[in-house]
């Protein structure tokens, strides 16, 4: 019998994820978030069950990150491990239009939403998030935590670093390396190496500098 799921943060990327787990027919048990004033609510029909370390009173359950920066995802990760809970027990989430090619890899607690397409070979590491229609061609790598947005694409051969975001609709060309934790911008066009924790944006995309500029950050917090 398939263990249901528990969503982890009651956020708009929790019901696209209730959305998905619909479709798959996966029972899902309900959602923990730590802000008291949603205990007792209800996200699409599923209750909000308590908070975080309400983990430990559903052992049965399999778990899914829904916090839409990579960084909160980090940070829950690290607190869920402090409380015990072992790695295999979060679940892959993958979309059922997803284009899911022989040789490419998801792993554990990472969520493809609807139209993403993985041609040959790519791999996407742990607690990844990927939105609709992202494209990711031959010999890419998605790392740990990062957040590829809606329609992202990536050329082939492109590697993404740890935690790193890619806005939407932004363009990756083949055989760059986007750093760990560093933030492209929405509708950007990369053409070659984005360095860790740097935030570039623009047609070519180009250097922020290490303020970054307010728009980068404000689309960050919208994607929840």
């Amino acid at each position: 019998m398939t263990a249901p799921v528990l969503l982890l943060a009651a956020s708009g990327l929790a019901r696209e994820t209730l959305a998905v787990l619909r479709r798959l027919g996966r029972p899902v048990a309900g959602i923990l978030d730590d802000e008291p004033g949603l205990h007792g609510t209800r996200v699409g029909e599923v209750p909000v069950l308590g908070p975080l370390d309400a983990v430990t009173d559903h052992p049965d359950t399999e778990l899914v990150l829904c916090a839409g920066k990579g960084r909160l995802r980090m940070i829950m990760a690290e607190r869920l491990a402090g409380l015990g809970v072992d790695e295999h027990r979060f679940a892959t989430v993958v979309a059922p239009d997803v284009t899911l090619s022989p040789g490419c890899t998801v792993g554990p607690g990472s969520i493809v939403l609807s139209g993403t397409v993985l041609t040959a070979d790519v791999g996407v590491g742990r607690h990844v998030v990927i939105m609709p229609r992202v494209v990711l061609t031959h010999d890419d790598r998605v790392e740990d935590f990062a957040t590829l947005c809606a329609g992202v694409t990536l050329g082939g051969h492109v590697q993404v670093g740890r935690g790193a975001y890619l806005g939407m609709s932004s363009s990756v060309r083949e055989h760059s390396r986007i750093g760990d934790h560093a933030v492209l911008g929405m509708g950007a066009v990369l053409l070659g190496d984005l360095p860790a924790g740097r935030t570039w944006a623009g047609v070519p995309a180009h250097d922020l500098g290490d303020g970054r500029a307010a728009a980068i950050p404000a689309i960050q917090e919208r994607v929840s």
